[in-house]
């Protein structure tokens, strides 16, 4: 890898620690660079500024981040589909190692939000939400467009319950530990629990 970049690597990856630990507003360009051990001007020279880093390290994030799973999403039965999304989904969130800050960056920037998360809106959230919509959709075939924005925000709050409620779970489970195969079961949970509360508001939409 050619050395400037390798710069540029660090710096997203350093950046993301940051800004995921500190929010936008209160990390530091300056300790940005220290830990991505690079001087002071790199930030400017690969990226033109704190704010176009902030974007590069989200679009870098959510690279990153992107499973095989996510293929699945847009095909076979909705079942399937919001299987599939609800895994691609819940991996995105809780997966170990880098980045995974991805999650928690996301999460401050729902919380004060910068000028970035409409871009991330329409680039990223919007696309993703769309394709569980249209799952839901499926599956609650005789419910109207607000039943069917509540069903598929169900399934979303399910999984960012185990990233948002991290600290909590760790206090009241300690021996819980999010690795690989049980994030896996976490998904298969969250997938098979909306699909039975799917199943139980069509139900009702038919009658």
């Amino acid at each position: 890898m050619p050395a400037v970049d390798a710069t540029r690597a660090r710096l997203l990856e350093a950046a993301g620690d940051i800004f995921a630990r500190d929010g936008y507003r209160a990390a530091r360009v300056r300790d940005i660079c220290a830990a991505a051990g690079a001087n002071l001007a790199a930030v400017n020279y690969h990226f033109g500024g704190k704010l176009p880093l902030y974007r590069a390290v989200f679009a870098h994030g959510f690279a990153c981040a992107a499973l095989s799973a996510a293929d699945r999403a847009t095909s076979g039965t909705p079942a399937a589909r919001l299987t599939a999304w609800v895994d691609d989904f819940v991996h995105r969130v809780l997966a170990d190692g880098k980045p995974a800050w991805v999650g928690k960056l996301m999460a401050r920037e729902m919380n004060d939000p910068t000028a970035v998360l409409d871009e991330l809106v329409a680039t990223h959230i919007r696309p993703h939400f769309t394709a569980l919509e249209s799952a839901v959709r499926a599956l609650l075939p005789a419910a109207d467009d607000a039943s069917v924005r509540r069903g598929a925000s169900s399934v979303v709050a399910q999984c960012v319950f185990y990233l948002h409620s991290r600290a909590i779970i760790a206090r009241l489970h300690p021996g819980w530990r999010f690795s690989p195969d049980e994030v896996g079961r976490i998904a298969a949970h969250v997938a098979r629990f909306s699909l039975a509360g799917l199943a139980a508001m069509a139900k009702v939409a038919k009658s």
